[in-house]
């Protein structure tokens, strides 16, 4: 009985989000005040349903239900509750209903928190994303149905979670992932809206901003999770692979931080209009984008999800009409809202335009290695591969350029910027700076890890050292013109803190990137029990081969201490004992290796158990992973920035104008904005 009561909750909210996509629309075209209020209610009102929806198709998982054919596909009785609730998500039905209840959640989170905004402006908004949850509902209903029965071939027990799913990663990764995906529909709703009424203003982009910042925060944490699983899930010990699905969730992430910096330039200055309604058309794009290759069933991943053609084909029409009708009326209302602010070639502005085309090209990139092989395919013109050297190739030299651009940018005045005034002093400690670590950091990794000098690793140094002395100077200087730097600081707003802290990430990040791809080490190995293998500064040693007995899986478990050789003559110290797994799941008769890691913030000490090879003689892998943590902690502080950057107070008082401007009288609000507020480092100054 409950699941169809899932059911009928689900099916209930197709004709609520026809009614949010339509009644609300048409009330704020003819200024219908009613019609434009429901709104808010009919937003509640679809969360409502399928929150219940969600509910009920947990319970089926929970309570073993295998009447319900998706339980019996991907769950087991013996599978333990929290893995039977992700499994819930670890399909593609499932994770769909994921998707529409969370567009839903962003849909009342809007309806709440945008009462100071017009009528007309909330009700437009909501619309358009009650268009797209009646497009996502649709695909539910209709190809995806959650809630199918087996009453005619009932089964007894359930085929079980795919095992590379049984993981705490994957219980968070894909909420999280989802919750930026869609998130970026907020701000694609918001730039519809600008579109629509051919208003965009200030208070627009201010209003935009924490809705973006929010999603790209969870996006950026979703996409380090599922970067985080596979390096220690997969047993491969990559931590990134260049695989379509990766790059799927990694496009929109790199849209969205074009549109951050975007927004910014747009509230601050008035200018980038055109391209800030682009950037927020594009981000929710190849989100759909990316949803489409994940379950289109035209992608090989450990990531997708394999689907009949009847899904891709339904998935690839909504995603023609959405990307489609946003860049038709684009087309059509874009000229006339362009910015009619100047700016000189040294000032911020300019940075920013280059910061954003630069990411551009990246995106560009990424997205033509991704595709390639598709239309190739479907061209009848041969199988093609896209992998890592194109990436690596292409990428990293458009992202060095942003690297250095985020070390120059705040020392630059809106607007224009005197070469007199710009302050020299802080470029040149920074340059030393990064130029002396780059060279001590890079001679001490190489002979740790008995490395030639590399280029790659020391310009990594130079790069991550030049943001973060940059960053912390001009933190300084800001706050110098307080009364006291400490107090300074306090006073500084959360949005400034919030691009520090988000810089400082990226820095991190860049450093364990490079570090970690320079200077990891990797053995493949055959072992006995007794036998020690070196390996850089470490010897593994193969102490025990166990059987133990899991919850729905029989394990082999090597125990294996690692130590590490101090001086000559001296004994060997043990520093850790590695628990590699063989796992034979019981109800799908798959074989998984669980890899054992010694995690330090320096290093990793990493080793995957193989297959028997003789009597008594295994396959292992191991690997040492200098800095490797550095690019999942760099991740979190970037995310931690964009939430920072929220609390700002003038977010939270953003108000739309209810009385129509017209294009001019912005302009001339802006431009005269902008003519008192030149000085970067002016503490009345926001630089972010």
């Amino acid at each position: 009985m409950i699941p169809e009561i899932g059911h009928f909750a689900l099916l209930l909210c197709l004709p609520i989000a026809l009614m949010l996509a339509t009644i609300p629309l048409l009330g704020a075209v003819r200024g219908n005040r009613l019609w434009m209020n429901a709104a808010p209610i009919m937003a509640a009102g679809q969360w409502l349903f399928l929150l219940i929806s969600f509910c009920c198709l947990s319970s089926a998982f929970l309570t073993d239900d295998f009447s319900v054919k998706l339980v019996a596909m991907h769950s087991n009785s013996k599978l333990p509750g929290y893995f039977k609730f992700s499994a819930l998500w670890g399909n593609h039905e499932g994770s769909l209903l994921l998707w529409v209840f969370i567009l839903s959640s962003w849909t009342l989170a809007v309806a709440c928190f945008s009462r100071q905004l017009p009528d007309d402006i909330r009700a437009r908004v909501l619309s358009v994303l009650g268009m797209i949850s009646l497009g996502f509902l649709a695909f539910v209903i209709f190809t995806s149905n959650p809630f199918e029965r087996l009453l005619l071939n009932p089964v007894a027990e359930g085929r079980d979670l795919n095992p590379l799913l049984q993981d705490i990663g994957l219980i968070i990764h894909p909420p999280m992932l989802y919750i930026g995906y869609v998130g970026f529909a907020v701000a694609f709703a918001f730039a519809i809206t600008a579109l629509m009424t051919e208003k965009l203003d200030a208070a627009w982009a201010r209003w935009s901003r924490p809705w973006t910042n929010i999603a790209w925060a969870f996006l950026t944490v979703g996409i380090a999770l599922g970067s985080w699983w596979a390096y220690y899930e997969l047993g491969w010990g990559g931590w990134w692979f260049w695989d379509p699905v990766e790059n799927a969730s990694f496009m929109p992430w790199l849209a969205g931080t074009a549109l951050v910096h975007s927004l910014a330039a747009t509230e601050k200055r008035g200018v980038f209009r055109s391209w800030t309604l682009l950037l927020a058309i594009l981000a929710f794009s190849l989100s759909l984008l990316g949803t489409f290759l994940v379950r289109s069933g035209i992608l090989v991943s450990v990531h997708a999800f394999a689907s009949d053609p009847t899904r891709g084909i339904f998935i690839l029409a909504l995603l023609v009409i959405v990307i489609g009708s946003s860049l038709l009326l684009y087309a059509l209302k874009a000229p006339a809202m362009r910015s009619a602010v100047r700016f000189n070639g040294i000032s911020r502005e300019t940075l920013l335009l280059a910061n954003n085309a630069l990411l551009t090209v990246a995106l560009a990139t990424v997205l033509l290695g991704t595709l390639f092989p598709l239309f190739m395919k479907a061209l009848n013109a041969g199988s093609y591969s896209v992998g890592p050297p194109y990436f690596n190739s292409m990428f990293i030299p458009i992202m060095i350029p942003v690297l250095i651009l985020m070390g120059i940018a705040p020392y630059i005045h809106w607007k224009q910027t005197r070469i007199s005034s710009v302050q020299i002093r802080p470029w040149v400690f920074s340059l030393s700076a990064a130029i002396l670590f780059s060279v001590i950091g890079t001679i001490y990794m190489s002979s740790h890890y008995d490395h030639d000098f590399s280029w790659a690793a020391a310009l990594t140094i130079a790069l991550s050292t030049w943001i973060t002395v940059t960053t912390g100077i001009h933190l300084i200087l800001k706050s110098s013109h307080q009364e006291g730097i400490i107090s300074g600081m306090k006073r500084l707003a959360p949005s400034y803190w919030g691009m520090c802290i988000a810089h400082f990430g990226i820095a991190i990040t860049a450093l364990g990137i490079g570090l970690t791809s320079v200077y990891s080490e990797q053995r493949d190995v055959r072992m006995e029990v007794g036998q020690s293998i070196s390996l850089g500064s470490y010897r593994y040693q193969l102490v025990d081969i166990r059987g133990i007995e899991g919850a729905n899986y029989r394990s082999t478990q090597a125990t294996i201490n690692v130590y590490m050789a101090e001086a000559a003559g001296s004994s060997d110290k043990t520093i850790a004992v590695l628990l590699p797994e063989k796992r034979l799941y019981y109800a799908t008769k798959n074989v998984m290796t669980e890899a054992a890691i010694d995690p330090r913030l320096t290093r990793d000490l990493y080793v995957a158990l193989g297959e028997q090879l003789d009597d008594g003689v295994w396959a292992m892998r191991i690997h040492v992973k200098p800095f490797v943590r550095c690019i999942w902690l760099g991740t979190l502080f970037m995310a931690l920035g964009g939430v920072i950057a929220v609390a700002d107070k003038r977010y939270r008082k953003a108000l739309l104008s209810s009385k129509p401007k017209t294009l001019e009288s912005v302009n001339s609000a802006a431009s005269a904005t902008a003519s008192v507020d030149v000085l970067a480092l002016n503490p009345t100054n926001e630089n972010n």
